[in-house]
């Protein structure tokens, strides 16, 4: 028998971009975290050196859908519709966290909210304002 934890993990597993990222989930009741481990590959600006901004956006989308399976408890992700990104500071070459909440969900779509931070969650490098339709809206038009 699964854990939430691992069904999490093999949810994340399954998108290639996040294998990529080499995302990993903490997960405590429904409040997900997802992590993401420095590595030199995920870095855009070697002067500074700077986490590349797509890399930073792609953590909280993932956050973002991720959580939005959960509190839907849905097997499936979302699809996303449109997100709007805010970079606040330069990602460091260190580990970066995300998180997100889920504002509402509607019949057909659901707003997101993210942020990404790195040594203290009150100083966000990021945040996202997602919209994405919901999975059963997908099927039902399918």
């Amino acid at each position: 028998m699964s854990t939430p934890q691992s069904r999490v993990a093999d949810a994340i597993a399954r998108v290639p971009y996040a294998k990529f990222l080499g995302l990993r989930a903490e997960l405590k009741g429904d409040e997900l975290t997802l992590i993401m481990p420095f590595a030199p590959h995920l870095v855009g600006n070697p002067m500074l050196p700077a986490l590349h901004g797509g890399v930073v956006g792609a953590l909280m989308e993932v956050t973002a859908l991720t959580q939005l399976s959960i509190t839907a408890k849905s097997e499936k992700f979302a699809k996303t519709i449109d997100i709007n990104i805010e970079y606040l500071r330069s990602g460091k070459p260190v580990d970066t966290y995300a998180r997100a909440r889920v504002v509402k969900i509607g019949r057909r779509i659901a707003n997101v909210q993210a942020e990404a931070w790195q040594n203290e969650r009150s100083q966000p490098i990021a945040t996202l304002h997602g919209h994405f339709m919901t999975p059963e809206t997908d099927e039902a038009g399918a």
